[in-house]
């Protein structure tokens, strides 16, 4: 073999080995150490730490506060560039027109990010009644239907911990702000998957939301719907819950269509 060929396998080899840690950080349900991930991947351990100081100076991921390996906002880019890649794009709005002409209200996909969720895409209704919330707008994750979705999706005693850190601030007037209490309605959630915001984050705007999730069945992003309560009460959103499941589950082939190949990350 020669060196052109030794050092175009060596190359190889490290992009595969950056990959597979991508993917393991990724799909893992819980922080990895560098052992545990020296491990699973039969990598040298003075390589995974080089590789790992590496994906963390080009901010791929990061070391949380126990120093354990956990994906970066990068990396979560990324995922989500991935999973509505531009060649599902129409087929993603054409499902979002339909719910907006089915429910007439406005409806988009949110997406997790830290303590909130973001509008990742939106498709609004025609009323000339609007709540002019864009794509890439950031709501509470503890008072929107979308954020308090993804809250009941994690077990109770991570969710516990992740209440006891967020400010619970007031928004408005229905705006949960009692732990216990809001515990209590995420349970609720938990059962249904059906997330709510009876104008908990901004008053006079109900919404309800339901999950998107990935070929392994975690929660990748949500499907809302919302509406200003002049026009529409909870109650009426939430007898939309059928359509939206039905979307959801479109929204959701999209994912398995969408799933990288050759070894990269699912998202």
């Amino acid at each position: 073999m020669t060196g052109e060929q030794t050092e175009r396998r060596s190359k190889g080899s490290s992009i595969s080995r950056v990959l597979e840690i991508v993917e393991a950080v990724a799909q893992s349900e819980r922080a990895l150490s560098p052992a545990e991930l020296a491990f699973m991947l039969d990598i040298p351990k003075p390589s995974i730490h080089r590789l790992l100081q590496q994906l963390q100076a080009d901010g791929y991921l990061q070391v949380d506060l126990r120093g354990l390996i956990v994906p970066s906002d990068r990396l979560q880019r990324i995922a989500m560039g991935v999973l509505y890649a531009s060649r599902h794009k129409a087929l993603r709005r054409s499902i979002l027109q339909r719910v907006a002409r089915e429910t007439g209200e406005t409806c988009g996909i949110a997406i997790p990010d830290g303590i909130d969720m973001v509008y990742y895409d939106r498709v609004q209704s025609n009323w000339p009644l609007q709540i002019h919330l864009p794509v890439g707008s950031h709501v509470p994750m503890w008072c929107s239907a979308s954020g308090k979705l993804y809250l009941s999706s994690f077990s109770r005693a991570r969710r516990q911990q992740i209440l006891r850190n967020l400010p619970l601030t007031r928004l408005s007037r229905n705006t949960i702000t009692d732990p216990q209490e809001l515990e209590a309605a995420l349970q609720s959630i938990a059962e249904t998957g059906l997330g709510v915001d009876n104008e908990e984050f901004i008053d006079g705007m109900v919404a309800c939301s339901v999950p998107i999730r990935g070929p392994e069945g975690r929660l990748h992003a949500c499907l809302f719907v919302h509406a200003p309560t002049l026009r529409r009460n909870l109650d009426e959103l939430e007898a939309m819950e059928p359509l939206l499941r039905r979307a959801a589950d479109e929204l959701a082939e999209l994912l398995l269509e969408a799933r990288p190949q050759d070894g990269l990350p699912s998202a």
